[in-house]
């Protein structure tokens, strides 16, 4: 894997090959290099393994796209900070199956690190929020919960939002329940 900086020596490298060929009246060739040029500014930005991670994640191939994961060895250097949010995203939907700890840890880092895509962005606070409430904070996966359902614009996670919601209300529910009920002992005491 090329590093963030080394994409970008061979972008300005193959831009400037392409103006010597512009110079030399080789049109054709100065076109051709600098659409290859693009492909490593796209790079920069995209990062090839993390593409390839999501392909995998889309087939529901968890073990295929550790594997692509795997292949970044140094994230910080390696990434754009925004890629870097991305890399602890796709790390938390993968962990997220097994380890609810190290799933946060990742969501949360990758909501620091800031993710590009609103749903994105909603669907790792849905994520929170599940952990959260099933960690008995009810009140912060409320909120996360509400941020969700404002950053989900086009309604991709409703389904799966109301879900959340309904669970919360169950989970709300009085536990005692009020009336002629209660031990014997406090029956007889109001006189039945």
């Amino acid at each position: 894997m090329y590093n963030k900086i080394i994409k970008l020596i061979i972008a300005a490298s193959i831009i400037a090959y392409a103006v010597y060929q512009f110079t030399e009246g080789y049109i054709g060739n100065g076109i051709m290099f600098i659409l290859l040029s693009l492909i490593f500014v796209f790079l920069y930005f995209k990062n090839e393994f993390i593409l390839l991670a999501f392909l995998r994640l889309r087939k529901q191939d968890f073990d295929g796209a550790k594997k692509w994961l795997n292949k970044i060895k140094n994230p910080e250097s390696a990434l754009v900070k925004k890629q870097q949010g991305y890399y602890n995203y796709l790390h938390g939907i993968m962990v997220s199956q097994s380890n609810m700890n190290d799933a946060e840890k990742y969501f949360k880092k990758a909501i620091s690190l800031g993710l590009s895509m609103d749903h994105d962005l909603a669907m790792a606070k849905l994520n929170l929020a599940g952990i959260a409430f099933s960690k008995r904070r009810k009140q912060e996966a409320q909120k996360l919960l509400t941020e969700a359902t404002k950053l989900d614009k086009q309604g991709m996670l409703t389904d799966q939002i109301k879900m959340m919601k309904q669970n919360m209300k169950r989970a709300a529910g009085p536990n005692q329940h009020f009336g002629a009920g209660g031990s014997l002992r406090a029956q007889k005491r109001r006189g039945k």
